[in-house]
């Protein structure tokens, strides 16, 4: 079985020889910067040198994808906000978002989205990893989801205040940041993108409480993931499983959990039951930045025995994670089998 139809197997919840390890999170981590020679902020902005960081991790760590770009600004900056470009070291962030003259006008969205900001260079990124990687891969295509779109637009705190404030208007821009996701992601798919992973942090219940996540977030989901024109994968941080219910009827192909998952074997059997598969769920900073290979094995080892469908890690990893910890998985996962 070559890794591109192992993985989408897995997604899919099909037969596979092994459950494969990537990841669907951000991996801008310094060793594999140093080790293609592509580092950022120019691989955030250049696609070849996107490319090649995308493809480190697959070809200096054994991860069965590829995944990019590297940051969750990418639809933001298209948007219209301002963004920090960051350094090799700090990924980048938005500094100040749009502002409205009247909440009623929330025609924001450019009428050529994908000739945006830094979204041109991303699609070519894509065309490239797809050619290179052939069958030895999945290559994945990562963007904010639209709670995160709308909290970079108006500010976390804003956007949580208006939850309470205004529903109408966050309903109405949480329409238009899915408009803006869907099309953004058919354009990924569209340039070689074998997947889509929409990540929203701030849709996790210990920011956005449950009842808000199935009545705002949970409906735009749905509406994204039988929009995409691809597998679609959905990232959503922190104890998933107050939302249990919710998350695996978003409609996406897998979702992408935290190692704060307090029952992982009753998440995955409940995603299963809805032919949901579950990706995860190593931690990304106690674990594959500040902890041992022990400590990657046993984390490994332990998602396997509760029959992840993929092993990854838990979130975006930090710049400093050493490349060894990474490989750890891998390693973990053939000891197993």
């Amino acid at each position: 079985m070559n890794q591109k139809d192992r993985v989408l197997n897995a997604l899919n919840l099909k037969s596979v020889d092994r459950v494969p390890v990537g990841s669907f999170t951000t991996t801008p981590v310094l060793e594999l910067m140093e080790a293609c020679g592509a580092f950022r902020p120019e691989a955030d902005h250049d696609p070849e040198k996107m490319a090649l960081l995308a493809l480190s991790a697959h070809e200096n760590c054994g991860f069965e994808t590829a995944r990019f770009p590297f940051d969750m600004t990418v639809l933001a900056e298209a948007v219209g906000c301002t963004i920090d470009p960051g350094t090799t070291s700090r990924t980048p962030a938005v500094i100040e978002g749009l502002k409205f003259d009247d909440p009623d006008d929330l025609n924001f969205i450019p009428d050529d989205l994908c000739k945006e900001g830094r979204i041109p260079q991303v699609l070519e990124a894509a065309y490239i990893v797809r050619k290179s990687l052939g069958d030895d891969g999945l290559t994945v295509a990562g963007h904010e989801g639209p709670v995160d779109l709308a909290a970079n637009i108006v500010g976390m705190k804003e956007f949580l205040l208006l939850t309470l404030k205004n529903r109408p208007f966050v309903e109405r821009l949480l329409d238009i940041c899915a408009d803006a996701c869907i099309e953004y992601g058919n354009a990924c798919i569209a340039a070689g993108a074998d997947a889509v992973c929409v990540a929203d942090a701030i849709s996790s219940p210990g920011i956005l409480p449950p009842n808000d996540f199935e009545e705002l977030a949970l409906p735009r989901y749905i509406r994204i993931s039988s929009s995409l024109k691809g597998p679609g994968v959905l990232h959503v941080c922190g104890r998933v499983d107050l939302i249990t219910d919710s998350i695996t009827e978003c409609g996406f192909d897998g979702i992408s959990v935290e190692e704060s998952v307090q029952d992982l074997r009753n998440l995955i059997t409940t995603a299963h039951e809805k032919d949901v598969a579950v990706i995860g769920n190593v931690s990304a900073s106690s674990t594959l930045y500040s902890g041992s290979e022990e400590d990657v094995n046993a984390e490994t080892l332990e998602a396997l025995d509760c029959d992840i469908d993929i092993i990854a890690p838990g979130c975006g990893i930090a710049p400093e994670t050493p490349i060894n910890n990474l490989k750890a998985m891998v390693k973990a996962r053939d000891s197993y089998y």
